[in-house]
């Protein structure tokens, strides 16, 4: 991202619309917290503060998004190792600073972070490196090879397969939102570049 200022500004939760606020609800778990809490004391994420922009479409999009990140059937380290690289590969620099994060929370340490930016997974369990090689498989070429799909199926459910398939596809398209409005990372999210990965362009 190279623009000094956003192409689409978050909206402030107190500029928020009736209908905006009541997207929140039911589709986020600290919507009472962000729509409750005083002007400038509890800070939203600026994904979904952009979201305010257009209620009907955020409203699906959390709904959609809810199924992937609260009840996932593919196990949440996979998720967030093939969000990772998504993020890595599209230079989402929002996306990498939530999902670094997020994958802290889920004890994927930060030698395995920089590893995923680097592509280096050699000696990592194979289905780890499966569902990375698919990641960029479907980055590269909209489709997963076959000799990696075969791999997947020894390891994952026709069900798990195809939640794979819209992680990544989900989370590309949400790479390519926040790179063309610009989204400014959280003041909270880490945007820390691995120091072994030298090509990062911001």
């Amino acid at each position: 991202m190279t623009a000094t200022e956003p192409r689409v500004e978050p909206v402030p939760i107190e500029r928020w619309s009736i209908r905006a606020r009541e997207m929140l609800l039911g589709r986020v778990r600290r919507a009472d917290k962000y729509l409750s809490a005083e002007p400038g004391t509890v800070r939203m994420p600026n994904i979904l503060a952009m979201l305010g922009h257009h209620e009907e479409l955020g409203a699906a999009w959390l709904a959609y998004n809810g199924v992937l990140l609260d009840r996932p059937l593919l196990e949440p380290r996979l998720r967030e190792l093939a969000v990772l690289r998504v993020a890595w590969r599209t230079r989402s620099a929002y996306e990498w600073g939530q999902h670094v994060r997020l994958a802290r929370e889920l004890g994927i340490t930060e030698e395995q972070i920089e590893d995923v930016a680097c592509g280096e997974t050699a000696g990592w369990p194979q289905l780890e490196q499966l569902v990375l090689a698919a990641t960029d498989e479907l980055v590269d070429r909209y489709r997963v090879d076959d000799p990696t799909w075969a791999g997947l199926t020894r390891y994952l459910d026709t069900r798990r397969l195809l939640e794979l398939l819209f992680v990544v596809g989900s989370y590309l398209c949400l790479a390519l939102v926040c790179n063309s409005v610009d989204l400014r990372p959280d003041p909270d999210s880490d945007t820390g570049v691995p120091p072994a990965v030298p090509d990062w362009e911001e």
